[in-house]
């Protein structure tokens, strides 16, 4: 009897609703300034790292001398090392590796593959073949020739990684688009090495440049790709929301309203754009689009548009200070940039292949 005398309670259910959506929006507030305090510490990085660039060589040059140098002030042999031969250098580098890394985000998350990177699917292979024979077969040396044949290289060959891949039954998959990029890069490469050994002008010139180099660099290289990585940036970031979509599956981005095969194509043309023309800068650079986008994705979570973002700031700084390493390794030469990264990257990769549940992201 006292059951039913007894008060009810006061009721608990009229706040909860309310206050979940308050407990989540601020959940979502303070990851996205973790995520914005992080991408500030990664540029801050990046400053430094271009500082050291600018101060570590053949001849080391002080922090305060280089901004002397910068100023215009300072000893005419400092003046000289930095405007003509680190201050170009350091600006291709930073395009070079922000456009791989950004490249090899874009990719990952078009195929759903985290071993996908320019170089293992092929498109650096595409884009340095496409040189051998603008060079050797047509005598061209400037960047401003051939690097419309690096692109038509690494969309011919992006095109071709994706067919062959989609073919057969179940259509398209990651192990599928890993394995026809690595044969056809292996194909393309092995050509491409035949031809400079057949042609020993050819391998003159491209004997440095096929290692990966940002060794004697010039503004007026970095002033010609700057175009075309800022048009293939602005499509990355362009396509990014409905890369989220498409990493839930083909079905699942339908309902969603994303259009996925306009989507690929703005993935694509962005993908030949960034890693065409950083081939074209400074060769076929690997693993930096395969470990850059790995490890924003640690950092921030799946979501694209952050992805890109800390691609774009780590990605010069992983190239930059493989540059800086390669310059003190073995003085008074230098080891080329590529063969820094591969060394870098090759246990990164074994790593990762060795990882349980690697064939999706």
């Amino acid at each position: 009897m006292t059951t039913f005398l007894q008060r009810p309670a006061a009721p608990r259910a009229a706040a909860t609703p309310e206050a979940e959506p308050a407990e989540e929006s601020s959940g979502l507030a303070d990851s996205n300034t973790s995520r914005l305090s992080g991408l500030l510490l990664a540029l801050a990085a990046l400053c430094a790292v271009v500082l050291l660039s600018l101060a570590v060589g053949a001849k080391a040059i002080p922090p305060v001398e280089v901004f002397r140098g910068l100023a215009g002030s300072g000893s005419p042999e400092n003046l000289v090392i930095l405007n003509e031969l680190r201050v170009p250098r350091t600006i291709v580098g930073l395009m070079v590796g922000l456009a791989l890394a950004v490249g090899g985000a874009l990719i990952q998350a078009l195929t759903r593959n985290p071993l996908a990177d320019p170089g293992i699917l092929g498109v650096n292979a595409g884009a340095a073949f496409a040189v051998v024979i603008a060079v050797a077969v047509f005598g061209l040396t400037s960047i401003q020739d051939y690097i419309w044949f690096a692109f038509g290289g690494a969309i011919i060959t992006t095109v071709a990684v994706y067919v062959i891949g989609s073919r057969g039954r179940g259509g398209v998959t990651p192990v599928r688009l890993t394995l026809a990029g690595v044969a056809l890069g292996a194909v393309l490469g092995g050509i491409s090495n035949g031809i400079t050994l057949l042609n020993p002008a050819a391998f003159d010139r491209m004997r440095f440049w096929g290692a990966g180099s940002l060794n004697n660099r010039t503004l007026e290289m970095a002033l010609t790709i700057a175009p075309f990585i800022v048009v293939g940036l602005i499509m990355a970031f362009f396509c990014a929301r409905a890369l989220n979509a498409l990493s839930l599956g083909d079905d699942m981005s339908r309902a969603l309203g994303a259009n996925i095969n306009r989507t690929r194509t703005v993935v694509i043309i962005a993908v030949t754009l960034l890693c065409g023309a950083a081939t074209a800068a400074a060769g076929p650079i690997g693993f930096i689009g395969l470990m850059i986008p790995h490890i924003a994705r640690w950092i921030v979570g799946p979501d694209q548009r952050w992805i890109i973002l800390y691609s774009l700031a780590m990605g010069p700084i992983l190239l930059l200070v493989s540059d800086v390493a390669g310059r003190v390794v073995i003085p008074p030469g230098e080891l080329q940039v590529g063969v820094i990264t591969a060394f870098i990257g090759a246990p990164v990769l074994i790593w990762l292949v060795r990882r349980s549940k690697v064939s999706g992201l």
